[in-house]
């Protein structure tokens, strides 16, 4: 496999994942456990928990669209990294939670390496 091909494969697949995530952004159950997540600090800072939820669901299935488009790719890695990095508190709440959120939550440390590996792939995929 050629190196541009590994990364067109790499490209596709991230897209469909930030897509079917950003999917499950508008299932009920799901939303309802990832509006809990959210830190009261951010509630009503413009959005409700809900509105959160579905506006991270529209940035995702953006970005993984975006990272399909040569003319918006770049940016579309750009984004998702700064995304990424948006919605971390999130994350760190839910791992502090995890009587609350069970398998949900992963617990910080591992989820922080995981962060900082999927901004790496948004980088190389966005910018390759």
């Amino acid at each position: 496999m050629t190196p541009e091909l590994a990364v067109d494969a790499a490209r596709i697949i991230t897209a469909i994942v930030f897509v079917a995530i950003g999917a499950t952004h508008f299932v009920p159950t799901v939303v309802r456990t990832m509006a809990a997540m959210v830190p009261a600090v951010f509630h009503r800072r413009p959005f409700t928990p809900r509105g959160w939820v579905w506006v991270t669901g529209i940035a995702e299935i953006a970005g993984g669209i975006g990272l399909l488009v040569p003319a918006t790719r770049p940016a579309a890695g750009i984004l998702l990294a700064v995304f990424l990095v948006c919605v971390f508190p999130a994350n760190a709440y839910a791992a502090r939670h995890r009587d609350r959120f069970g398998v949900v939550a992963v617990p910080l440390v591992p989820r922080l390496l995981m962060q900082l590996l999927l901004i790496a792939l948004v980088l190389w995929v966005g910018l390759a």
